[in-house]
């Protein structure tokens, strides 16, 4: 899996953990919402830490637990 496919479903994991569509997830994170829909449709190479971040405020909870997922294990990410 690549990264931006990690993010991708990453964020669509936390969207149905706290019941968020992606329209209601971009504008309370004040996303555009053209752009939280191009990272969950992986067309974003490389995703922002600062949109990551963004997202994490809105469901308050911390980077780490966006990152803790075996989504993002070394071995499950492909170059």
């Amino acid at each position: 899996m690549l990264f931006k496919e990690a993010v991708s479903t990453r964020i669509i994991e936390l969207c149905n953990k706290y019941n968020y569509t992606a329209n209601k997830l971009a504008e309370m994170s004040y996303i555009p919402p053209s752009t939280l829909r191009a990272l969950i449709n992986n067309q974003v190479d490389n995703p922002s830490s600062y949109v990551i971040y963004k997202i994490c405020r809105t469901l308050k909870i911390d980077l780490k637990e966006f990152y803790n997922s075996d989504l993002f294990d070394i071995n499950n990410i492909d170059n």
